[in-house]
């Protein structure tokens, strides 16, 4: 179709087979909504083995080539919406926001309204940076669309510069708690391995030569439970799914994590563990006017409580 804006191909592995193939992808395209993901097949942009497919419900067997085309994306008006924020911190460069597991940060297809980006235009206005554009204003970094926690935004361009530079700089104070599965038994350690897109699945990412940008990241162990470990992860650089491409990588996979984590797993379901088990609870910055080194932190969400009074 001549109006493809990108081809995503994928090979089903081991861990997807048996599973509905709209499911699998709903999976590993967060930034897509379901509705979006059913369209595809309706149009006709869905492809196995070089086949157009129709079938939701076909099960993904192993070694079979999916190819997903991802049409032009129309005219984008995002819109404001009166949409609740939790707001940490707040003056007339930045604002320190809480973001809730299951919201987007930004729109995309399929995904235009509901998200962080909608609800910031909201609240603030045309007090947003234009840096990013008209689809993430004010956005210098994100997390991922089932993690919770902390994000910064910048309210103009001059703090937008400001913070994007301590992002590259790896100055920022960025520590997350996770819940991982099996026992570490090292109470902290450090992966240094280069991430880049998986060859064998372009849905994840994973630690890999081909492509790759350095990432680090330091862990150290907070409270056992025998078959799980509850961490603190601290990233010194920031590539996609970081934490959860690495903590996989060293055969400790996150909770709840389908993606890089076991499929259909049951031990999650009983523990209550509807997404991955990440939550961003600390960040810091030097602020972009006055200098000063200011720093958040955010309690642990109710859900992720929940499933550690399970384990204790």
């Amino acid at each position: 179709m001549s109006d493809v804006q990108q081809r995503i191909e994928i090979i089903i592995s081991e861990e997807m087979k048996g599973t509905r193939l709209d499911l699998v992808l709903s999976a590993c395209l967060e930034e897509f909504s379901r509705s979006f993901i059913q369209k595809l097949f309706e149009n006709d942009r869905i492809y196995v083995d070089g086949n157009v497919c129709r079938e939701k419900k076909l099960k993904a067997s192993v070694g079979s080539k999916v190819a997903i085309d991802i049409p032009e994306p129309e005219k984008l008006e995002v819109e404001a919406e009166n949409i609740p924020l939790d707001i940490v911190y707040e003056d007339d460069d930045v604002l320190v926001v809480n973001k809730p597991a299951g919201m987007v940060v930004h729109p995309a297809p399929g995904n235009y309204t509901g998200t962080l980006v909608n609800a910031l235009m909201h609240h603030c206005g045309d007090d947003l940076s234009s840096i990013n554009g008209v689809i993430r204003p004010g956005i210098v970094h994100r997390i991922d669309k089932d993690t919770s926690g902390l994000l910064m935004v910048a309210k103009n361009d001059r703090a937008h510069a400001s913070l994007s530079q301590q992002l590259a700089d790896h100055s920022l104070t960025r520590k997350y708690r996770a819940i991982v599965y099996s026992n570490i038994k090292e109470d902290d350690g450090t992966i240094d391995k280069p991430i880049g897109r998986d060859p064998s699945n372009r849905l994840r990412n994973a630690v890999t030569d081909i492509n790759s940008k350095n990432a680090v990241t330091h862990y150290r162990v907070i409270e056992r439970f025998g078959n799980y470990t509850l961490i603190e992860a601290q990233l010194e650089t920031g590539r996609t799914h970081q934490i959860r491409v690495h903590m996989s990588y060293i055969k400790h996979p996150l909770l709840g994590d389908e993606l890089y984590g076991p499929t259909k797993s049951k031990n999650a379901a009983k523990l209550g563990a509807k997404r991955q088990m990440l939550h961003a609870g600390v960040l810091g910055f030097v602020h972009p006017s006055t200098g000063e080194y200011m720093e958040f932190d955010s309690p642990l969400p109710e859900d992720f409580e929940k499933v550690l009074e399970k384990l204790r």
